[in-house]
C-alpha cells in the first residue's frame, strides 16, 4: 500500500515511513491510494469471527507486507485483548463501550497499535525517534500507556495547564521513564499549533527524527475502524439498518468508521455529535469551513476548533459536499444540555455515562427524530470515573474506581510548564 499526502506536494511513501514521519513533507496528511473493499462473505460470517480475526482482516491491506503478516497478527492481538461491549440503552439505542482497556478511553486502541508497530520498524534502526502528541484530555494517557518503555522512542507529551481532568492529567504526567509531560499554558490549539509548528521547523527537523501520536498519524487513525466492525458483529442479527453517533473532536474516530464503511460495511448514516466546538456543524450548515478558537467544555476531549481529521473525510467523499451530507449529519450540544442527558440515562436508563458519551447520546436521540426506523449505536470513549466531578454532581451518586485508575491517584505528576513555541522548542533540543 502507497500513501500519498493531501497537500498533494510530497511524493507517495509506504506504510513505514507514513508512520515515522506522521506528516508528509509538505505537511499534509498521509491517505492511503486505495481501499479495497473486503468480500461479502466477511460480513455475512462476521458474527463467527473473533474479534483478533476481524480486525486483522480489515487492517492487512494497509499494513502487509512492510509488517508480515504474522507480526501483524500479533500486533492486532495485544491490540484489542480486552471487551468492547455493545449495551442495549432501549430499542432504538445501543452504546458501544470503549473503556474498557488499560487506560479506560477509546484511545488505547490507536495508542497500543502505534506503539507496536514504531516498534517493530524500530528493532532494527539505531536512530532515536521522538513522539510529539497534543492532547485535549485521553490521548495523553493513552499514549503515554502504549509507548512506556518501547525501544528507540521517546514521548513529549503537550496538554492545557487546568483543562483536563485529574485523572486524565495523573495519567500522563506519572510514568516517567521515557514519557515527558509539558503543561502549556493555553487551550489544546495551542498545543496542537506547537506540534504542527515542530514538524516544519528545519532546524529542529534536521537534528532530530519528530513523529506524531496524535490522530493525524495513520497508526493512530486507522485502527479505529475495528470498533464499528466490532459493533456490527454484535448487532447484525437484531437490526437491518444501523447508525453510528460518534463524539467528535479532531474527527479522527469518526473518520475510521467511515473507512470501514468503504471496507464495506453497512453503515445508515454518521452522526458527528459535538459540544460547543461547533466547526464542522456550521460547516455542514453553511458549506463554508471557519475554524475559530477552542471553546472549553465538560467534554474535554472534544475541545478542537479545527479538526485535523475533517479533510480526510472530505477526502473519502471526493471533496463533494453533497456526497458528505447523504452520509454524515452534524450536531452541537451546550454543556447543560450534556448533563441533562447524564442524568436522563442514569435515572430512565439506569447508565451511568460519561460527558462525551452523554453527547453521543443527544446526537443519536436527535437523528432518531427523523429517522425512527434505524438503530443508532454511540459510542462510550471514557470511563465516567475519568469526569468524577461532572458525574457524580449530576447523578447525586458516588462511583467506585476501578483499578486502572486507582493506580494512578497517588503517584506524584511531573511536568514542566511552558508557555509558548520557543520554550518547546528549547526543551526539545537539549
Amino acid at each position: 500500500m502507497k500513501y500519498y499526502s493531501l497537500n498533494r506536494k510530497a511524493p507517495n511513501t509506504n506504510f513505514q515511513e507514513a508512520v515515522v514521519r506522521g506528516l508528509a513533507p509538505d505537511k499534509g496528511l498521509y491517505f492511503p491510494e486505495s481501499i479495497t473493499p473486503l468480500p461479502k462473505s466477511f460480513f455475512e460470517t462476521i458474527e463467527e469471527k473473533s474479534n483478533v480475526d476481524i480486525a486483522f482482516e480489515a487492517i492487512k491491506q494497509f499494513i502487509v507486507p512492510e509488517i508480515p503478516e504474522d507480526v501483524l497478527k500479533s500486533i492486532v492481538e495485544e491490540t484489542v485483548n480486552f471487551d468492547f461491549p455493545v449495551v442495549k440503552i432501549n430499542e432504538h439505542i445501543s452504546t458501544l463501550e470503549l473503556f474498557h482497556g488499560p487506560t479506560m478511553a477509546f484511545k488505547d486502541v490507536g495508542a497500543r497499535f502505534m506503539a507496536r508497530c514504531l516498534g517493530y520498524f524500530n528493532k532494527t534502526n539505531t536512530n532515536e525517534v521522538t513522539v510529539l502528541v497534543a492532547t485535549s484530555g485521553d490521548t495523553g494517557g493513552a499514549v503515554a500507556n502504549g509507548f512506556l518503555d518501547v525501544k528507540g522512542v521517546k514521548v513529549v507529551i503537550l496538554y492545557p495547564s487546568g483543562k483536563v481532568s485529574e485523572i486524565q492529567e495523573k495519567q500522563l504526567t506519572t510514568l516517567g521513564q521515557n514519557i515527558t509531560a509539558l503543561e502549556v499554558s493555553g487551550v489544546f490549539d495551542d498545543c496542537q499549533d506547537m506540534v504542527k509548528h515542530a514538524f516544519i521547523d528545519d532546524e529542529l527537523t534536521s537534528k532530530m527524527q519528530l513523529t506524531s501520536a496524535n490522530s493525524i498519524n495513520i497508526a493512530r487513525w486507522l485502527p479505529q475502524l475495528f470498533y464499528y466492525l466490532f459493533a456490527y458483529k454484535h448487532l447484525k442479527s437484531q437490526y437491518k439498518s444501523i447508525a453510528f453517533s460518534v463524539p467528535s473532536g479532531n474527527f479522527g474516530n469518526i473518520c475510521a468508521g467511515m473507512v470501514a464503511q468503504k471496507l464495506g460495511l453497512p453503515v445508515k448514516h454518521f452522526i458527528a455529535s459535538n459540544n460547543a466546538n461547533d466547526t464542522v456543524v456550521n460547516y455542514m450548515n453553511t458549506m463554508t469551513y471557519s475554524p475559530k478558537p477552542s471553546v472549553q467544555t465538560i467534554s474535554n476531549a472534544m475541545d478542537v476548533g479545527n479538526p485535523s481529521n475533517f479533510i480526510r473525510i472530505q477526502e473519502l467523499h471526493n471533496n463533494d459536499f453533497e456526497a458528505l451530507k447523504s452520509n454524515l449529519t452534524s450536531y452541537s450540544y451546550s454543556d447543560k444540555e450534556t448533563k441533562e442527558a447524564l442524568l436522563e440515562l442514569f435515572k430512565d436508563h439506569g447508565y451511568i455515562a460519561d460527558p462525551h458519551g452523554a453527547v453521543g447520546y443527544l446526537g443519536a436521540k436527535k437523528y432518531l427524530e427523523t429517522h425512527n426506523d434505524d438503530h443508532v449505536v454511540f459510542l462510550e470513549t471514557a470511563h465516567p470515573t475519568k469526569f468524577l466531578d461532572v458525574v457524580e454532581e449530576v447523578i447525586e451518586q458516588k462511583i467506585p474506581l476501578p483499578p486502572q485508575i486507582k493506580a494512578v491517584m497517588d503517584k506524584q505528576k511531573e511536568a514542566i510548564d511552558i508557555s509558548n513555541y520557543e520554550e518547546f522548542k528549547g526543551l526539545l533540543l537539549n
